[in-house]
């Protein structure tokens, strides 16, 4: 595979210690690269699927009181108000089974539900493009029932998102730095390189090689170190990222979203050391032509 990349070089390039740490590095940054790359898409996949779960739904909580027989009659006025609200495309009432299984990964098994003095609840669905004033409904509900409020989802959805695309950000930091901090060390390597081999670079210059061959045979070592050291950052932040995400499964999916990259995002994620291999190739190909220029 070697001569693929490099062929015939007049550079005892391959002798450099130097450049043995090269791969090192960039396996290094593109394990983080990796970590921060596969966080990103999975953020944005939770965002994006939980903006289409909540989005344009709201809870109405009554709370109990000691009489059953009242509890029923606020019930039926409060879904009395909610039928006569046009933005409203459709609400549920939860049952008593339906609430064990959302408490239950919090309070284990419930035998007895009216032991707890647990709030009713009803799930309310709005309309497509519709936008209802929570307060003005809240005050509707109140007028006529005691006790209830009107929790909506969009509320904590929009902090979550937030949160979500802050972490994004940091992250999108985080591949800048990678990428700097790739584009330095290659940088550093090359210029090391041409001090150490400057004696042969003015002999080839001296028989007529042109500053574009002798680039070349920089990019093409730097192009095979990035190759080799990105391919072996994959092979760690794959199985970092599938057992991060074989952990997550194996939590209850009410304390822990979905963690799993989507096969479009695992092709995402395996370009990325053709992308640092890209970027070692043509920082050096840069350097060498700007170091020569001012050399000779």
């Amino acid at each position: 595979m070697k001569f693929l990349f490099i062929g015939r070089s007049d550079l005892a390039l391959d002798r450099d210690a130097h450049s043995r740490f090269l791969p090192w590095l960039i396996a290094f940054m593109v394990f983080l690269a990796v970590l921060a790359l596969a966080g990103m898409l999975i953020l944005k996949e939770v965002a994006a699927r939980w903006d289409h779960g909540v989005s344009g739904t709201l809870s109405v909580q009554i709370s109990p009181t000691e009489d059953p027989t009242n509890d029923e009659v606020r019930m039926g006025e409060t879904l009395k108000i909610l039928a006569a609200t046009p933005e409203i495309e459709r609400y549920e009432v939860i049952d008593d089974a339906r609430m064990k299984g959302l408490l239950k990964p919090w309070l284990g098994d419930i035998e007895d539900m009216a032991e707890l003095p647990l709030p009713q609840l009803v799930d309310v669905e709005l309309k497509s493009g519709e936008h209802l004033d929570t307060t003005a409904l809240e005050d509707r509900l109140a007028q006529k029932v005691d006790g209830v409020s009107v929790d909506d989802h969009q509320v904590w959805l929009e902090r979550l998102v937030n949160l979500i695309r802050t972490v994004q950000g940091v992250a999108t930091l985080i591949l800048l730095f990678i990428a700097f901090a790739t584009v330095g060390t290659v940088v550093f390597t090359t210029r090391t390189g041409l001090a150490i081999h400057r004696e042969a670079i003015e002999v080839l210059h001296l028989i007529g090689a042109q500053d574009t061959y002798i680039a070349g045979q920089f990019s093409k070592r730097a192009l095979m170190l990035g190759l080799k050291g990105g391919v072996f950052g994959l092979v760690l932040g794959v199985p970092t990222i599938a057992s991060v995400g074989y952990l997550a499964r194996r939590m209850d999916g009410f304390l822990l979203p979905s963690m799993q990259l989507q096969p479009e995002h695992w092709i995402g994620v395996g370009i990325l050391p053709l992308l640092v291999a890209g970027i070692a190739m043509v920082t050096a190909r840069a350097t060498v032509m700007r170091t020569l220029a001012r050399m000779l």
